[in-house]
This record gives C-alpha cells, structure tokens and sequence, in this order.
C-alpha cells in the first residue's frame, strides 16, 4: 500500500480538504497508532496497528492523526482536550485512543556453568560481568526467546 496516496484518499473523501505533506511508516512506534508534527506537517504511523488490526481500524487512525493536521492548519483547536478536535473526530468517525497491541517480552535463559542453576530475565546481563550468586561460577545464555 502506497502510504501518501491512501492518506490523501481518505483526507479527501472523509474530510473534504486535501493533504499536502509526507506520511511515514514509524516502526520506533510503540504505544500510538500515529503522530502529527506541526512543525513541518508530516504524519507517522504505526506499521504494527495496520498489520494487526487491518485496515478499517488503521483508517480510523488515519482519520484521528489527519483531525489533528486540519484543524492546526485551519487556526483552531487541534490538541485532544480542545472541542474542536473532539467535534471533528466525532463527525468523521476516527478513533478517541489507539488499539492496545500485544507486549512482546524478550524471555533470556541464563545458567552457570559450574552448578548448572538456571536464571530466567527479561533483561540482559553481561555475562562477562556477573556470576552465579550461589557459586560464583559463570554464566551462559542458553536461550533468548521474543
């Protein structure tokens, strides 16, 4: 899907006013579905929204982010507690909050090499740096899992 096209169909068709700036794809997004910049007007969206909730909900995300570019461009209220912005995402039909995506943990199996104790972490160690805390023996990683 061609990002800058379908962001300027939906503007269009949604809102009746054309978009004139870039759309990216952000994959450092976590916790949004997308951000406006008002400094220099452009769009970035959350790739993992689109790939897991599809697009109906993707475009009410769209519809969300581009609330925020019209009404700036527009002089009026575009933050989220201004009537305004609320006003028109009610009209348009997008999204108060962004869908909530699953956590992915990163799962580390650690263990020491003398007394075979296993540690589980979320977190890395440098297994250079620390011991075992029952032997003092040094570790391994035996598994990462995402």
């Amino acid at each position: 899907m061609n990002l800058n096209e379908y962001i300027k169909q939906v503007s269009l068709e949604d809102f009746g006013w054309e978009f004139r700036h870039q759309a990216f794809w952000n994959k450092r997004l976590r916790t949004t579905g997308g951000r406006f910049f008002p400094k220099d007007g452009h769009l970035d969206f959350n790739p993992k929204i689109y790939e897991t909730f599809g697009l109906e909900t993707f475009r009410k995300i769209v519809r969300h982010e581009l609330a925020h570019y019209h009404l700036y461009y527009q002089g009026k209220g575009y933050r989220h507690k201004d009537r305004d912005f609320k006003e028109l995402l009610k009209q348009v039909g997008g999204l108060r909050y962004a869908p909530g995506l699953p956590a992915k943990k990163l799962k580390l199996h650690y263990q020491c090499r003398s007394c075979c104790t296993d540690f589980y972490r979320q977190r890395r160690i440098e297994i250079k740096k620390y011991r075992c805390g029952r032997c003092k023996g040094k570790l391994r990683l035996l598994k990462q899992e995402r």
